[in-house]
């Protein structure tokens, strides 16, 4: 049996924003009622500055995935697109307090409908020949695109948290070769992929997710990424890739990050990257 914290179950009862969004100018739709799971995610977007004045679904899953669903309205209503696009599906679980490793791809599959409708709202097309990569598994529709998001995000290295994260490889079973092949090639070409170390209990967790989530598009700017992996005791421990890896300008880069920490949350933080705080 497992166990769900009293938010998810409050969510679940009495889910936020359940209704169809009159007028809504951005859907997107993930998953399919043959697979067990399905979402339609419903905005109504400012177009002066792209604020999203309503968020509304529609799910057919079980209570994680209402939860879920209903948790991701409330993170992104009042937000411009902007912002909400740098919603991750694990802040998503950390705002119900936490999610069974198993259910976690209904926090996933409510930040890919996010995905989707932003996409729809900006006249993009998602296709549903899976573009983005081969189709790995047919049972629940996953492809290599799908899974790669949901490793990066994170943090996966196993096959048990890929299925757990995006149901890929929980049918038949006959994907699972194709799934660790897959992982494989994503660990190679991403070696600095650890997964976030659980410290949601810290007293300053929320604000630092904020203001990562909030500063990582000046890093990506630049050709560069950073995950947080742990905040405990006043220490944020980050890592960094894309260009940010070993880069000679890191120090002013952590320093940088330590002093917007240090404002957020009105005292103190150390900031370090994960390869030096193995030392």
């Amino acid at each position: 049996m497992w166990n769900y914290s009293e938010k998810v179950k409050d969510h679940f009862f009495n889910p936020r924003n359940a209704r169809v969004v009159e007028n809504a100018n951005a859907v997107g739709d993930v998953g399919s009622l043959s697979c067990g799971d399905a979402l339609r995610l419903m905005l109504r977007v400012d177009p002066q500055d792209e604020t999203i004045l309503e968020a509304g679904f529609q799910t057919f899953g079980c209570g994680s995935a209402i939860a879920s669903s209903s948790a991701l309205t409330e993170l992104i209503i009042g937000r411009t697109l902007a912002q909400a696009e740098q919603v991750t599906n694990q802040q998503i679980a950390d705002y119900l307090d936490g999610l069974p490793p198993q259910k976690m791809h209904c926090s996933v599959m409510g930040q890919e409908a996010l995905r989707a409708a932003i996409a729809n709202y900006r006249g993009e097309t998602l296709e549903d020949d899976h573009e983005e990569g081969a189709l790995i598994c047919k049972c629940f529709g996953v492809d290599e695109g799908q899974i790669r998001r949901a490793v990066l995000n994170n943090g996966l290295t196993t096959l048990e948290e890929v299925i757990n994260y995006t149901k890929a490889g929980g049918g038949c079973t006959s994907c699972h070769e194709k799934i660790e092949l897959a992982l494989a090639d994503i660990l190679a070409q991403h070696p600095q992929v650890a997964a976030p170390v659980a410290t949601s209990k810290d007293p300053h967790w929320q604000e630092v997710v904020d203001a990562i989530t909030e500063l990582r598009p000046h890093i990506q700017a630049d050709g560069g990424d950073m995950a947080l992996l742990s905040v405990a005791n006043h220490k944020v421990t980050v890592s960094l890739s894309g260009s940010c890896s070993g880069c000679m300008m890191t120090d002013m880069t952590l320093a940088w990050l330590q002093q917007k920490l240090m404002e957020r949350t009105g005292c103190y933080m150390e900031v370090v990257a994960a390869e030096a705080a193995a030392y």
